[in-house]
């Protein structure tokens, strides 16, 4: 007798983010998800729960994977010796990450790139991982407020909604476009990045 077929949690986000990619939210199912990885569908009702649960896993896991980048990335940056300078560098480090990901992990970018999250998730996800989901809107504050403090040895409301246009608003805006550009959006993406910056001091 053949030996089941095993799928670890991983590999079967992978799969979903890829049928996100493709048809977009509505692509992604219980039914969908076992025809594209081979798994029975009771197996993945008893992986994820309900198709409401996947949705939030795989954006969970999207979410982590910037977060855990662009923290990373002021750790690098404000490493280096000139503190202005590196707290700028640092800025678009941060706001140049969905381009890292979209090099490395085109499906992943998709994900938080061109689906909002109210979009993804819905109502009736379980209470666990709605605190998740809380908890993570912390982690990306706390990437906004560092940043802040090391622009401008401020957290108040001006400055974070400064550094939220340059992390946040400019890279979908630049680097998220269904167009073929002739110039280089990253290049774009720093020059308004500094561009800001230098408006806001």
């Amino acid at each position: 007798m053949a030996r089941p077929r095993t799928h670890d949690i991983d590999s079967l986000l992978d799969a979903a983010e890829r049928l996100l990619a493709r048809a977009g939210t509505s692509g992604v199912t219980i039914r969908a998800l076992a025809e594209a990885t081979g798994a029975s569908s009771g197996s993945l009702y008893h992986a994820f729960g309900s198709r409401a649960d996947l949705l939030a896993r795989m954006w969970l896991r999207a979410a982590r994977r910037f977060l855990t980048l662009q923290n990373e990335a002021i750790d690098r940056e404000l490493a280096r010796a000139d503190e202005k300078e590196n707290a700028v560098r640092a800025t678009v480090a941060v706001a140049s990450v969905p381009a890292t990901i979209q090099a490395s992990s085109p499906d992943t970018a998709v994900v938080l790139l061109r689906h909002r999250r109210d979009e993804v998730l819905g109502e009736d996800v379980s209470p666990e991982l709605r605190a998740e989901l809380e908890d993570l809107d912390g982690g990306l504050l706390e990437v906004l407020e560092r940043l802040s403090l090391a622009l401008w040895d401020d957290r108040d409301r001006p400055s974070i909604e400064t550094v939220a246009l340059c992390v946040v608003d400019l890279p979908t805006a630049i680097l998220v476009s269904r167009r073929e550009r002739v110039i280089d959006p990253v290049a774009a993406l720093e020059a308004a990045v500094r561009g800001v910056i230098a408006a806001r001091e």
